[in-house]
C-alpha cells in the first residue's frame, strides 16, 4: 500500500516546517530579548553603565567604580553622590590632580545615558532619590569657587600691580610751602600745611646747595634721604 504524503505543515522534512534552532512563537514574532532591570531597585528601563569616582592622598589613592545595571533615578543618585564625593576626596596626591578632572568628565557620559531613560517603572525595592544636582551641593560649590579664584588670581595680581606700580620716591615739599613735622624729622614725614594755619611749622625755602647758597641762621636742615636719588636737602624756616 502506498505511503500517503505528508499534511502541510506536517513531518520533519516539509519545507515549511519549523526550523530547529529557532524559537517558535504561536504569533509568528520571534520573542523579544528581556529588558535589563536596575540592580538596586528592580525597576525597567535600565541601561548598563558605570559610574566612577576617585580619593587620592599623598601615598596611595583608590579607583572607585559601581557598575549597572541603572534606571534613571538610582543612577542619577550614584552619579551624584560618587562625583560630589570625588569633588573634595580626588585632589590630595599629585597624579590625582589629573586623574579627579578625567573622573569627572568620564561620569558626564553617564549621565547623559540615565537622562535619555524615562521614568523607572515596576521598582522591586524603593528606588534611590537624585536629590539635588551636583552643581549645588556644598562640595562642587567649593571646587567652583576654588576654581574661579585660581583664574581670577593672575589678572587681579596684574591689576593690583597696576595700581601700586608707581613706586617712584617723592620729591618733597615745593619751595615756598609750609608743612608740618609728623615726626619730629626723624622719619623725613613733612606733611603739607596751609601757611595760615596755626599747624604750619615750617616754610620751605630754598634747597640746600643750590647756586652755593646755604640756609639761614635758626633754619632746620631736612635730609631727604627717603626721597629721590639726587634730591636736594631743604632749608626749613620756623613760621612761630
Amino acid at each position: 500500500m502506498a505511503t500517503p504524503p505528508p499534511q502541510h505543515g506536517a513531518g520533519p522534512y516539509h519545507p515549511y516546517g519549523p526550523q530547529q534552532g529557532v524559537p517558535h512563537s504561536p504569533y509568528g514574532v520571534p520573542p523579544q530579548p528581556v529588558p535589563y532591570g536596575c540592580r538596586v531597585c528592580g525597576a525597567q528601563p535600565a541601561v548598563p553603565a558605570t559610574v566612577r569616582g576617585h580619593q587620592g592622598a599623598l601615598v596611595i589613592m583608590r579607583f572607585l567604580r559601581q557598575e549597572g545595571p541603572f534606571c534613571r533615578d538610582c543612577g542619577l543618585a550614584t552619579y551624584r553622590k560618587m562625583s560630589a564625593d570625588t569633588l573634595w576626596q580626588g585632589w590630595w596626591g599629585p597624579l590625582s590632580v589629573f586623574i579627579t578632572p578625567v573622573t569627572v568628565l568620564l561620569n558626564l557620559g553617564t549621565r547623559a545615558r540615565f537622562l535619555r531613560l524615562t521614568p523607572p517603572v515596576g521598582a522591586i525595592l524603593p528606588s534611590l532619590s537624585p536629590g539635588k544636582p551636583l552643581w549645588r551641593r556644598p562640595p562642587a560649590l567649593v571646587f567652583l569657587t576654588a576654581t574661579v579664584l585660581i583664574a581670577c588670581a593672575p589678572p587681579l595680581l596684574v591689576l593690583l600691580g597696576l595700581m601700586a606700580g608707581n613706586d617712584e620716591l617723592p620729591t618733597g615739599p615745593a619751595i615756598g610751602t609750609c608743612v608740618r613735622d609728623a615726626d619730629k624729622l626723624r622719619n623725613e614725614k613733612l606733611v603739607p600745611e596751609a601757611c595760615g594755619s596755626p599747624l604750619a611749622k615750617y616754610l620751605v625755602t630754598r634747597e640746600r646747595g643750590t647756586g652755593g647758597a646755604d640756609c639761614a641762621d635758626g633754619d632746620l636742615i631736612s635730609v631727604p634721604d627717603k626721597w629721590v636719588e639726587g634730591a636736594h636737602s631743604l632749608c626749613l624756616t620756623p613760621v612761630h
